[in-house]
């Protein structure tokens, strides 16, 4: 897509899991587990830990959704939020099989 008038460029959003997740992160991709939601929030649990997901509008998502989240983190309090741009449903995806696959790009990363 060419750039042009009007149009910025967004930072791309790092793939971590929740406890990955620092203050100084500006964007992250987190994939979990809907566990609670009301009005336009809701908790994603990776299984690394949990966080907090606001939106513009209520989402179209139920809890024990598997979802994966776009946005950028917030200092809230005592802790980190994620003000949702892109909320996609991963339905069908082998959840296990994904942290496997990070797991050994994990190890690849530190060879």
């Amino acid at each position: 897509m060419p750039e042009g008038e009007g149009f910025q460029r967004k930072m791309p959003a790092a793939e971590k899991g929740v406890s990955e997740i620092q203050p100084s992160d500006m964007r992250v991709s987190v994939t979990g587990t809907v566990v609670d939601t009301k009005g336009n929030r809701f908790v994603l649990d990776d299984g690394s830990g949990k966080i907090d997901v606001s939106l513009e509008e209520a989402p179209d998502i139920e809890a024990s959704s598997l979802v994966r989240v776009m946005g950028r983190v917030v200092s809230v309090g005592d802790g980190l939020e994620l003000q949702g741009e892109i909320v996609q449903d991963m339905k069908g995806l082998d959840n296990a099989l994904l942290n496997r696959v990070r797991k050994l790009e994990g190890k690849l990363l530190r060879i």
